[in-house]
C-alpha cells in the first residue's frame, strides 16, 4: 500500500490497478465551483451525514447493486447502456481525436454508485477507445487507460472496488465528492460520461420547505402536480446545477475531449390520467408518508418538510442549457430507446428498487423505523393501480447527448 500526498489531496493505492483520491475540498483553490454548490448544512448523526443522498449500499436484497438492472424497474440504466453502445462507439469512432495522446488517457464516470451499471459503461467506452488508437495511429503502442469512479463521499466505493471486473483495460481510481463542482486537473480528462445522475439535484430549492415562500410544496415530496411557483423553483435549481456541472467538466476535460451524457426526463405532454412516469411515481410514495403521518407515526409537518432532490428535465429544457453553454460544440442529442418500459416489474419488486435508491434519504428525515412500513404500502399501492400494470403506459425518457470540448481560447 502506498500513498502519495499533494495540495490536491492523497492517493491511496490498494493493488496495481485500484486507486482512491481522496480529495481535500478546503486546500484546493480549484474547487471553488464545488465550493458554491456543496452541501453547506450537512452534520454528521448517527452515522449518517445529513444532507448528502446515495443509493443503498452492499449486495443485500435492498442494495442498489440487487435493484438496479432493467429486469429491476423500468427507470435503470443497464438497459439504456446497451442501447447506446452502438451510438458511443461510433461517435468515439468518428469524433475522437488519438493522434497527439499522452501515454495515459483519462476517463471518468461521474456518478457512478456502487459500478453494477457503470462498470458495463466503461468496457464499451475502453473498448472502443482502443479500436480508434489501433485504427488511426496503427500502432500497437496503446496508452494506459485510467478511470475516475465518481460518486458522493458517503457512497460505498467499497463495494464499488469489491466488485470489479477481473479482466478490464483500465486503472481504477475512486474520486469522492459532488459532480456539480470541480474533482479533477484542469485539462485533464479525455472522455467524460454520466448515465441517470443529473436528474439529482445538488439541494432542494430551499424556498419549496420554507412556510412562509410562495413556493412552499406543502402536502407533496416533488414538484409533480404541484404549483407553478413550486415547478419554477425546482427547475431554477436544476438549471443552475446542470450549468455547475458543464462548468466543472470544460475545465477537466482537454481541448476535443468528449462527454457522453444519458439523462432522464419526461415528454413536454403526457396525460398523467392515462400514462406515467418515474415522477408519478415519486407522487404514489409522498402518498405513503401522507398515510403514515396519518396514523401518528409522524406529524403532517414532517412530510411538509420533506422534498425530494429530483427534476426530470424535458428535451426543451435541456437544449436550451446545452445551447447557453460556450465551453462545447453539441455533436448529437436524441432520444433513445429505454428498454426498461417493456419489463415492467412486479409492484414488491418495484418498491426494492425505489427502497434501494431512496431509503437513506428517508432515513435520514424520518427515521429508520417505518421503512418496511413504508414500502410494504407502495408496493399495495402499485398493485392497486391498473396504470402501472401496463408497459405502454410508461412515458420516462432518456436522452443521449454528445459534447466536444471546444479549444480553449475559443468561445
Amino acid at each position: 500500500m502506498k500513498m502519495k500526498s499533494s495540495c490536491a489531496g492523497r492517493w491511496l493505492m490498494i493493488s496495481p490497478k485500484t486507486q482512491i483520491h481522496m480529495l481535500s475540498c478546503r486546500s484546493d483553490s480549484n474547487l471553488r465551483i464545488q465550493n458554491r454548490v456543496a452541501d453547506r448544512n450537512s452534520s454528521v448523526v448517527r452515522g449518517r451525514v445529513l444532507g448528502q443522498y446515495v443509493m443503498n449500499g452492499g449486495d443485500g436484497p435492498n442494495s442498489y447493486a440487487q435493484n438496479s438492472s432493467y429486469q429491476c424497474s423500468s427507470q435503470m440504466q443497464r438497459g439504456v447502456v446497451d442501447v447506446a453502445k452502438p451510438i458511443i462507439e461510433a461517435e468515439i469512432s468518428e469524433r475522437l481525436d488519438v493522434k497527439h495522446h499522452s501515454s495515459t488517457f483519462r476517463i471518468a464516470d461521474f456518478g457512478c454508485s456502487t459500478g453494477h451499471n457503470s462498470f458495463a459503461a466503461m468496457k464499451i467506452i475502453t473498448e472502443a477507445i482502443k479500436r480508434k488508437f489501433e485504427t488511426d495511429r496503427q500502432t500497437s503502442d496503446i496508452p494506459d487507460f485510467q478511470v475516475f469512479f465518481n460518486d458522493k463521499a458517503v457512497n460505498d466505493f467499497n463495494t464499488l472496488f469489491s466488485s470489479l471486473p477481473c479482466k478490464r483495460l483500465y486503472y481504477a481510481t475512486g474520486v469522492p465528492g459532488s459532480f456539480h463542482g470541480r474533482l479533477l486537473p484542469k485539462a485533464s480528462l479525455h472522455f467524460a460520461y454520466s448515465s441517470c445522475t443529473l436528474n439529482w439535484l445538488s439541494e432542494v430549492p430551499k424556498e419549496v420547505a420554507d412556510d412562509t415562500s410562495p413556493s412552499w410544496n406543502r402536502g407533496k415530496i416533488h414538484c409533480f402536480g404541484a404549483r407553478r411557483e413550486v415547478l419554477k423553483a425546482y427547475s431554477n435549481q436544476y438549471v443552475k446545477d446542470v450549468e455547475a456541472f458543464l462548468e466543472s467538466r470544460a475545465e477537466e476535460l482537454v481541448a476535443g475531449g468528449l462527454m457522453a451524457l444519458i439523462v432522464p426526463a419526461v415528454p413536454a405532454f403526457w396525460n398523467p390520467n392515462t400514462a406515467f412516469t418515474s415522477i408519478t411515481e415519486f407522487d404514489i410514495l409522498g402518498s405513503c408518508l401522507t398515510d403514515l403521518a396519518e396514523k401518528g407515526r409522524f406529524s403532517k409537518a414532517k412530510v411538509d418538510s420533506f422534498n425530494l432532490p429530483l427534476h426530470y428535465t424535458i428535451p426543451q429544457e435541456f437544449e436550451a442549457i446545452l445551447e447557453r453553454s460556450h465551453n462545447y460544440t453539441l455533436e448529437r442529442m436524441e432520444i433513445i430507446d429505454n428498454p426498461g418500459k417493456r419489463t415492467l416489474p412486479a409492484p414488491k419488486d418495484r418498491a426494492s428498487f425505489v427502497r434501494a435508491v431512496f431509503e437513506q434519504l428517508l432515513t435520514n428525515h424520518f427515521g429508520s423505523e417505518i421503512i418496511d412500513e413504508l414500502f410494504h404500502q407502495y408496493a399495495k399501492k402499485m398493485a392497486a393501480s391498473p396504470l402501472f400494470l401496463d408497459p405502454e403506459n410508461e412515458k420516462t425518457i432518456m436522452i443521449f447527448v454528445l459534447l466536444k470540448r471546444k479549444p480553449y481560447d475559443q468561445k
